[in-house]
């Protein structure tokens, strides 16, 4: 368009500058002629220029400590940039789930129908001249408002620094961002043995083949200010293979208690969260440290994936007290019944980019997924239930921003921590739940 307009006003203009000329002069003015001629061809090639130079750039996409052109990536937001390395990206998202869950009757637990807005978060990422990045979320789900992520990174080459409130390095899936899972609600052991974000400062190195990370915490702004610290690791190496996508991994954390009336508590609902019941629950432990090990395993082949952890979460309690060890983990398989894959990216699952998205044509992704989820709180002394989940999800992504989920769970109990009437504390639970989703 702008090329139009430039040649239009140049032939308006000049020609009509010509002309006048051109009626008065014989054939010995064809000189002058074909220097006008040049000059007009100059000063259209000028204008040219000065159209390119105004054509908005393509946005870019902020992916961590890199950017991508938005032809390869389009986001539903443009970054605002300036030439000065500055840049503010808007981020947000928004979840709203709704379901049931029902339990034996002569449990009198409270199950039936629910609702929530599980997520609602509004923030904004860029960059800052010297290489330095930005990060900050604030959720407003169930009327409370919470910081999620509020963080300063620096990033040079492979390296990057991050300060500030974020995820320690504990399991692929809690690492993958809420919005690229594939059911309402992480895993049970990630909840369970309380994986959140923790102020601190953290140094990632990631190159094709591994990502190394490490950071010294201290507790989550709800719980803050108290005495607690603790390290956390995790070494992940992702070779590739054609179009097959490999992961192995493993972390490390340790968490000191250091408030001596401090207590800590390991429980879980039954795969939702709109739900408060918790049929598993340690109650409160008094501890002085608490010492955690995973394993992480995963594949991407196709429209294929596969994934497995396995947690062991050690609990050093004071005194004569016994020590527990408690455990949690999956196994999961999912495929796409479209020609789609699933998104990963530095040791961890990321967005599925529809090929043919509503709006283009298409129908979008669809996935399907099963999982069995185990969890066991039960040892030593402490008998708080054992969980075994067996789980279905399907996932419809219209476009790459939007997403509707159907999730199934049967949760079957041993050494529930809540009764039937009988005194019974083995039988099932059944979940159920959907999501609608968009984010920006």
């Amino acid at each position: 368009m702008y090329r139009f307009l430039s040649r239009s006003v140049a032939v308006a203009v000049f020609g009509g500058f010509i002309a006048t000329p051109l009626q008065a002069q014989d054939h010995s003015g064809e000189s002058e002629l074909a220097e006008l001629r040049e000059q007009v061809r100059v000063l259209t090639e000028r204008i040219d220029e000065l159209a390119a130079e105004l054509t908005v750039a393509p946005p870019v996409v902020e992916t961590g400590k890199n950017t991508v052109d938005s032809q390869k990536a389009v986001a539903p937001v443009a970054a605002l940039s300036k030439s000065d390395g500055w840049s503010f990206k808007p981020r947000g998202r928004l979840m709203v789930d709704a379901g049931f869950t029902e339990a034996p009757a002569s449990t009198e637990a409270d199950d039936g129908f629910a609702s929530e807005i599980r997520r609602a978060r509004l923030g904004a990422s860029g960059d800052i001249p010297g290489g330095f990045g930005y990060k900050i979320e604030i959720d407003f789900a169930g009327n409370e408002v919470e910081l999620a992520d509020a963080i300063l990174s620096y990033g040079d080459g492979p390296a990057e620094v991050v300060v500030g409130h974020h995820n320690n390095f504990q399991s692929l899936e809690e690492l993958t961002s809420s919005l690229h899972t594939t059911f309402i609600e992480r895993a049970a052991f990630t909840d369970a043995f309380g994986f959140e974000r923790r102020l601190g400062a953290s140094v990632t190195f990631s190159n094709d083949l591994l990502v190394a990370q490490g950071g010294v915490f201290s507790d989550n702004l709800g719980d803050a200010p108290n005495g607690n610290y603790g390290f956390d690791g995790r070494l992940v190496v992702m070779p590739k293979f054609d179009r097959t996508q490999l992961h192995f991994g493993g972390s490390i954390h340790y968490n000191d208690i250091q408030d001596v009336d401090d207590t800590i508590r390991y429980r879980q609902r039954p795969l939702v969260h709109f739900t408060s019941e918790r049929f598993v629950s340690t109650g409160n432990l008094e501890a002085e440290s608490e010492t955690g090990y995973g394993l992480e395993a995963a594949m991407i082949s196709g429209r294929f994936h596969a994934a497995s952890e396995a947690f062991w979460q050690e609990v050093d309690r004071p005194g004569s007290l016994s020590d527990p060890t408690f455990f949690g983990g999956y196994a999961e398989l999912g495929v796409f019944l479209t020609d789609d894959r699933r998104g990963y990216k530095d040791g961890k699952f990321d967005r599925t980019t529809p090929r043919n998205p509503v709006g283009e044509g298409g129908f979008g992704a669809i996935q399907f997924n099963l999982r069995y989820d185990y969890l066991d709180l039960v040892d030593k002394t402490v008998v708080g239930g054992k969980q075994n989940g067996y789980l279905a999800s399907l996932i419809w992504k219209p476009t790459d921003y939007t997403l509707f989920a159907v999730n199934y769970g049967r949760l079957e109990y041993d050494d529930a921590v809540i009764p039937t009437t009988s005194g019974d504390t083995s039988y099932g639970v059944d979940a159920f739940g959907v999501r609608a989703q968009v984010d920006f």
